[in-house]
């Protein structure tokens, strides 16, 4: 069986076709959405995950050789954790979520590893881990999809940005997609397609267009925003190969998580002592708080927990003239509280969307923590991330040669009014603005593509 794979920065969706119609597969519940997260009580729970899952022979040799480390420290967790199977000690989606807030310091948490995909300077060691958490989120995937449907799903097309990262592109994305590849082969798709997201987005669109048009597709995700001009309509759906109807690509990593992290770098981390003078006379440093908030950068990551990050802020704990504040922002390092900080500028980013301030609970730091933030300085925090977005949308439009006749607007962050001020600054009221299925169209669009190519 086939069906459309949309493994995605925030959140995972299959999809696939019904009486000729794509519909999303429910994954928990009725609920056809999974968060993009992992939580593993011990690390090396997420490699025997794989391990397990694969069927005797030559693949599976080869790849215990490659763990063996890991394969032999899980054996050793699971004695530590009284679990007879490392599946007991792997969660995803919300279930991930509640376990990293119940017990952030004791486990391995991961969110939206699609952001880290095409990272410049990944070693083989963290190539290989990356496989193994990317094949594990799937396989979740995958098998409550298989419970749905009752049968086997062996070919899938998956969704893929423009570009996975900005620097080196070429060798970022082949290095990304490569890595999908071989997830997905592991946990049992036979065949592997790729699609453009905003491509995905645009077919389903598609079929309920009765003229042909000129249709730009602006797919603004939690880790990207990607641009397509496609021409689309009734003389274009039926074609398999539509290269000539593609006339402008844009796409760069900047999505829905990149305004949480704004957010919580410059209106939340005031809190926490980014702005704390020092008796020196100097500024306090801001990179430690700037990485800490930077949960979509694996670099950031590693020197905000490293070693020589604890001895700077030991240094400016005897220099700041803002203890109180600076003593917050340690206890949240030491308490791996960052992503937790994170998800809740997520929450402010939203409410503000619709009202004018709000407060941000930060009571698992500190006892009635709770910033006020407003609407007007959220705006102003996120302008450089609008203008990239404009950027995107203008190359797009040049790449084409020609003006949209309708501007199809999907993805998750494509919601926020700030982003719709930027598509009416660019279009005015005389080209028409559709908004999709924020959530649900890149996996439709998928699932009709696999329709076509596997039938």
């Amino acid at each position: 069986m086939f069906v459309g794979f949309d493994y995605g920065t925030s959140n995972c969706a299959m999809a696939y076709v019904h009486n000729g119609q794509a519909r999303l597969i429910p994954l928990y519940g009725s609920n056809t959405f999974a968060h993009s997260t992992l939580y593993a009580c011990e690390r090396s729970f997420i490699a025997e995950a794989v391990w397990q899952q694969l069927p005797q022979g030559e693949d599976k040799l080869l790849f215990a050789k490659s763990r063996s480390a890991l394969l032999s420290q899980s054996r050793a967790g699971k004695q530590e954790h009284s679990i007879a199977n490392v599946r007991d000690g792997l969660f995803f989606g919300q279930d991930a979520i509640d376990h990293y807030i119940a017990a952030p310091s004791e486990g391995y948490f991961i969110k939206s590893p699609k952001s880290f995909l095409g990272a410049s300077g990944l070693r083989q060691q963290s190539v290989d881990f990356f496989e193994d958490v990317v094949a594990a989120m799937m396989l979740n995937v995958k098998i409550r999809a298989e419970e749905h449907l009752g049968q086997t799903i062996t070919q899938a097309v998956i969704g893929r940005p423009v570009n996975f990262q900005g620097i080196n592109a070429q060798h970022s994305n082949q290095q990304a997609q490569d890595i999908l590849t071989a997830a997905g082969k592991r946990v049992g798709f036979r065949e592997i397609e790729f699609l453009f997201e905003p491509l995905a987005a645009g077919f389903d669109f598609e079929t309920r267009l009765t003229e042909n048009k000129r249709v730009l597709v602006v797919d603004i995700g939690g880790g990207t925003t990607d641009c397509s001009m496609v021409l689309m309509g009734p003389a274009h759906i039926q074609q398999l190969d539509r290269a000539q109807d593609f006339l402008g690509h844009t796409g760069e990593r900047v999505g829905g998580n990149d305004f949480d992290i704004q957010f919580a770098q410059k209106l939340l981390m005031p809190e926490f002592g980014i702005n704390s003078p020092l008796s020196t006379g100097l500024p306090m440093p801001i990179m430690p708080f700037v990485n800490a908030m930077a949960i979509n950068d694996i670099g950031a990551q590693t020197d905000f927990y490293d070693m020589k990050t604890t001895q700077l802020l030991e240094k400016l704990s005897r220099e700041t003239t803002e203890p109180l504040l600076l003593n917050r922002f340690i206890k949240m390092r030491e308490g791996k509280h960052n992503f937790a900080v994170v998800r809740e500028a997520e929450g402010g980013k939203i409410a503000l969307s619709t009202q004018s301030n709000c407060a941000i609970d930060l009571g698992f730091i500190e006892s009635n923590l709770a910033p006020v933030c407003a609407a007007q300085d959220f705006a102003e925090v996120s302008t450089q991330l609008l203008q990239k977005i404009s950027a995107l949308i203008t190359e797009a439009v040049a790449q084409a040669e020609a003006q949209p006749d309708i501007v199809y607007l999907t993805g998750g962050s494509a919601k926020s009014p700030l982003i719709q001020r930027v598509i009416r600054s660019l279009f005015g009221e005389q080209i028409a603005v559709v908004d999709g299925d924020h959530f649900g169209s890149v996996a439709a669009g998928l699932g009709v593509w696999a329709g076509r190519v596997f039938r």
